[in-house]
């Protein structure tokens, strides 16, 4: 039997297990609430998986270790700064978002909780959230077809567009009938399986150039500045401007809907702790295997004369060299895993701005549980097709994408969402302009070509704007106050959370 029909075979029991849950998952959606939020009924170990493997997208298998091949350890400060952002996240917005969406007016949705918090009858602060996270998710949907159609064409010789569209069906297929319930469960079989395989590809990597020592003796030799934090160079402008903006991915955590919306869905707020508990645990592992997958990567091919024409590919290639083929194609189904479980998990969210926060805005009587199930499910279909339209023709690196999407959400709803939360004078008006402001920025600065990650600017301006627009137009609401003050009381009163 060939190397690549035992790779082919692995893809397929891959493919036929997402789908199978799928199946599962649209058995156990009966409601609107269950489609998009699984009844708020996630346990922690779910919740925990889902959001790691939805985070961490086909860059901590693709783009992060071809990054570190590429460059070096200098790339590496991204992944302290995510792991500094995830843990704040999980710490302190999760359990006061969990209780506070449900406490104000039951919110289903990142937006329709801004119109809820802050009782904007106009309803334009709805509809322009809804209108941010479709646009910059069709960035980051994109990023991840590209990521399919370039793994199907490093991996099985086909052609971008065919491996794009087999990624793009079956991830289609299961989320299109299992909701959020199915991209979740999804997600905790590709977290597991990204785990595993980020952990075997650099530790088998470096048993074959003969141990640690060799392998950084390797490096050393054909690119000695690849093992320095600072990529080789003195503390120059330049060089803390890239480390500065490698940790500032940290600061978008607070404000990416498809991860928050995670924390929405546990089953109550006890869950967080020991949620907090195994994502931690999950991504801190996976971030250091991705890591050491591009430092193994550039040991062992450097070593054997090979040269990658795409460093993004070094995770495919280590597993197509070094694994039995079986296992191979177990590898190749995580980096599967990785693309998939982000574009599942950003369908949902589309799917329900597109019917909870435009549709429902806009319709002129209340449509029936049955209808917005239904509904969901077309705006499925037409935000994959509008990410395949995009992705035919990609721009950028898989990191460049990415990268772009995550300071758009984290400038326009990052500041939104802390001050939410902690802050009793945020006001509609301000909410709105410090949205519209951190998005602007983002698309402004990075066209513009500054060095400075874009993401910082657009943090700033955003939480400078609100802060200043709401004091200027803050009244006080009993309301809004007395629900402010229970969701702190909630909070403060689960031992479990200390």
């Amino acid at each position: 039997m060939s190397d690549e029909i035992y790779q082919i075979g692995a893809i397929v029991i891959y493919f036929a297990v997402m789908l199978a849950i799928g199946f599962y998952a649209y058995k156990k959606t009966e409601s609107h609430e269950d489609y998009l939020l699984a009844g708020r009924k996630l346990p922690p170990w779910a919740a925990a998986l889902s959001a790691g493997a939805s985070d961490m997208s086909g860059w901590i298998m693709l783009g992060l270790p071809g990054a570190i091949f590429a460059v070096g350890l200098i790339e590496g400060w991204i992944a302290v700064g995510l792991t500094i952002g995830a843990y704040l996240n999980w710490k302190f917005v999760a359990p006061r978002l969990r209780a506070y969406t449900e406490r104000s007016r039951n919110s289903i949705t990142v937006p329709s909780f801004f119109e809820n918090r802050l009782r904007d009858k106009s309803r334009v602060l709805r509809i322009a959230s809804g209108l941010v996270i479709l646009v910059f998710f069709t960035f980051y949907v994109a990023s991840m077809m590209v990521a399919g159609g370039v793994f199907f064409e490093q991996s099985f010789g086909s052609t971008y567009l065919t491996g794009m569209m087999i990624v793009a069906g079956v991830t289609l297929a299961y989320t299109l009938f299992g909701g959020f319930l199915g991209a979740s469960l999804t997600d905790v079989v590709q977290g597991v399986i990204m785990l595993i395989a980020l952990i075997l590809l650099p530790v088998m990597a470096i048993v074959a150039v003969g141990g640690f020592g060799p392998a950084v003796d390797e490096i050393t030799r054909v690119a000695p500045d690849t093992l320095s934090l600072t990529g080789g160079d003195a503390l120059t402008g330049a060089t803390v401007l890239a480390v500065i903006s490698a940790l500032s991915w940290g600061l978008g955590y607070f404000g990416q809907p498809h991860i928050i919306v995670r924390f929405m869905a546990l089953r109550d707020v006890q869950a967080v702790k020991p949620a907090r508990r195994i994502g931690m645990t999950w991504m801190i592992v996976s971030l250091v295997g991705a890591v050491a997958a591009g430092l193994a990567g550039l040991a062992y091919f450097s070593s054997r004369g090979i040269e990658l024409g795409d460093p993004e590919t070094v995770t495919l290639l280590l597993a197509q060299t070094l694994l039995h083929p079986l296992v191979a194609g177990l590898v190749l189904a995580a980096v599967l895993a990785a693309i998939m479980s982000t574009v599942s998990s950003q369908l949902i969210v589309c799917s329900s701005v597109l019917v909870e926060d435009l549709y429902k805005v806009v319709a002129k009587t209340e449509p029936s549980s049955r209808f917005l199930v239904t509904m969901g499910r077309v705006c499925v279909l037409v935000v994959a097709a509008i990410g395949v339209f995009i992705a035919l023709d990609p721009g950028g690196t898989i990191l460049e994408l990415v990268g772009f999407a995550w300071a758009g959400f984290g400038a326009a709803f990052g500041p939104l969402v802390l001050l939410s939360l902690f802050w009793r004078k945020l006001t509609n008006w301000g909410a709105l302009s410090g949205m519209i402001v951190g998005a602007a920025t983002v698309f402004i600065w990075d066209a513009l070509g500054f060095e400075l990650y874009e993401i910082i600017p657009g943090f700033i301006a955003s939480l400078v704007v609100t802060v200043a627009v709401s004091l200027a137009t803050f009244r006080a609401n009993a309301e809004v106050t007395e629900e402010f003050d229970d969701t702190v009381a909630m909070t403060a009163s689960v031992p479990t959370l200390k």
